[in-house]
């Protein structure tokens, strides 16, 4: 987007994401559906309990929504004969644990038909498994709606693995989202599994075939090399984003100080002062970074969109 018009478009941006923000609550089904949270809670606490990657992927699943379209669950809709949806872009091919929102949603409409939308399921899902990884808990405002339209198109949309600093911010300030947000939200990456093929330039496609990037610590980019060799064809192959992968922690911004990035988006948050300082703040304080994530969270998940609630999460009605 040209910097004028994102310039002109930003204020309205804002303007709705503080009206969306005005009508979300905390409190939304109390009365219509009081259950809600808790049956959402467990069911990503069983599907944890029978797949440890769960939480990633239900973290990564939200963002993937919200930065297309706003979180309108658009993620969620099965592609058809007429049209490739969301979630057959390239980006989000890997995405997976769509079964854990579709049992959930069929618990809360045998409980609460038609009530509780899926974008609320996934805003509600992403922070269980933050909570039940060990990290903050916090209370979801709800009241989002679910879209109508899906496209594989627009997941070019999403902030690929690749962007310099540059590039991610403004990515980030089309939605809204400011530095101190694109690095608390970083911090998801806590609980992430990244491919070869997100990181290969980083480790291979240098001046030669077996030169790696200088930022990288000499022997994590050599277990990096040996987890993805050049013309790697294992597609599960690739490596997790911090040593304590399951857990929802600090050490993402600790491994980043060591030179331990795997992502160059990660490595981006240490190019400019401002985020770098941030970056240090959260490695040295727990407390900082989860209080920091919780409000970055909260405003990325009241990014608008939606008109409906769907009854089935892959079809709209």
């Amino acid at each position: 987007m040209a910097a004028t018009t994102l310039a002109l478009a930003l204020p309205l941006l804002l303007l709705s994401l503080s009206s969306l923000v005005n009508s979300l609550s905390p409190n939304y089904y109390d009365q219509s559906c009081p259950k809600a949270e808790s049956t959402i809670t467990s069911v990503v606490q069983k599907a944890m309990t029978n797949d440890r990657t769960v939480p990633a992927a239900l973290l990564r699943m939200h963002f993937h929504d919200c930065f297309i379209r706003g979180c309108d669950g658009s993620v969620l809709l099965n592609s058809t004969s007429k049209n490739q949806a969301e979630k057959d872009g390239p980006p989000n091919i890997s995405l997976h644990a769509f079964y854990v929102i579709d049992v959930a949603k069929t618990a809360l409409e045998a409980m609460c038909p038609g009530v509780v939308s899926c974008a609320d399921i996934v805003a509600m899902a992403a922070k269980d498994a933050v909570a039940l990884s060990g990290g903050p808990n916090w209370k979801v405002p709800n009241g989002r709606k679910d879209g109508r339209i899906s496209l594989a198109s627009d997941t070019r949309q999403l902030p690929a693995p690749t962007l310099n600093f540059s590039q991610l911010q403004q990515n980030f300030a089309q939605r809204g989202l400011s530095m101190d947000d694109l690095v608390a939200l970083s911090g998801g990456h806590t609980l992430g599994f990244a491919h070869c093929s997100s990181f290969q330039q980083r480790i291979h496609n240098f001046t030669t075939q077996t030169d790696v990037d200088p930022s990288l610590q000499v022997s994590f980019a050599a277990s990096l090399r040996k987890a993805c060799p050049y013309n790697n064809k294992v597609n599960a192959a690739g490596a997790t984003l911090d040593s304590t992968t399951v857990i929802f922690d600090n050490v993402y911004y600790k491994s980043l100080l060591q030179g331990m990035s795997v992502l160059a988006t990660d490595q981006a948050l240490l190019s400019v002062p401002r985020t770098q300082a941030l970056v240090s703040k959260f490695a040295n304080s727990l407390t900082d970074f989860e209080d920091a994530f919780v409000k970055s969270m909260i405003k990325m998940s009241s990014l608008p969109g939606g008109v409906e609630v769907r009854r089935n999460c892959r079809v709209v009605n």
